[in-house]
């Protein structure tokens, strides 16, 4: 299923990138880890998840870590990034997870769920994550982000790390960016004509760009409209 067609040669980092990377991520107040799943015999992007995680972890070994592990009967695309809190040895899942190789804009995305993560969701305003926690409560029902994007798409990295954020600051909402390029089938599947473009449990859909705010109100709507539907079955 995967379009390898626009994995780059090597890990995507420019030299500049590279001297931005230390503001982002010597000063993480938790160390993260890295779950990546995929068979790197299978094609490039898998191994380029792979030796992305591994060149990360070997800058920045006191902040990140990383573990491989087989492809799973339960995910239809490859590599799957799963962004943990803790380390190899003891980390824990708070419902981030990236789909397909962060080439491009996404790269930044990654940084973002590496922060989200770290910062336990304090990357977004506290005001969002009171509404969040409100809202999972009183509902009582779960909340699935799918936000997709692409290498070009600048705003869909906007709408990631308030996405991740929302993820790493309720223990009840999960996140799931898809990286487009390689999974053109996933656009297609929900008829997204424009991207970024993000689905809320499956009910709620939304083109564009979406700021912080918009993006928990969305979150609000889909859980009246599940709880609509749950009454009336």
């Amino acid at each position: 299923m995967n379009n390898s067609q626009n994995v780059p040669g090597s890990v995507p980092f420019d030299e500049e990138t590279w001297q931005q990377l230390p503001d982002f991520l010597s000063n993480l107040p938790e160390p993260v880890c890295l779950h990546i799943w995929g068979d790197e015999s299978a094609g490039a992007a898998e191994r380029e998840a792979a030796r992305l995680a591994k060149v990360l972890t070997e800058r920045f070994p006191d902040k990140l870590s990383y573990r491989l592990f087989p492809r799973r009967v339960n995910y239809p695309y490859y590599p799957v990034i799963g962004i943990m809190i803790g380390t190899a040895e003891a980390s824990a899942d708070l419902g981030l997870r990236i789909i397909g190789l962060p080439i491009g804009f996404q790269m930044t995305s990654l940084i973002a769920a590496i922060q989200a993560a770290s910062f336990r969701g304090q990357t977004i305003e506290p005001l969002s994550r009171l509404k969040l926690h409100r809202m999972v409560e009183t509902y009582g029902t779960d909340v699935a982000i799918e936000l997709l994007t692409s290498a070009e798409d600048e705003a869909g990295a906007v709408v990631a790390k308030s996405a991740f954020g929302a993820a790493a600051s309720t223990d009840r909402v999960r996140t799931f960016l898809i990286v487009t390029d390689f999974f053109p089938e996933a656009a297609q599947r929900y008829s997204a004509q424009y991207l970024p473009h993000v689905v809320i449990n499956q009910r709620v859909h939304y083109n564009g760009e979406l700021e912080e705010d918009e993006l928990v109100r969305q979150i609000g709507l889909a859980l009246k409209s599940g709880s609509k539907a749950g009454g009336a079955s």
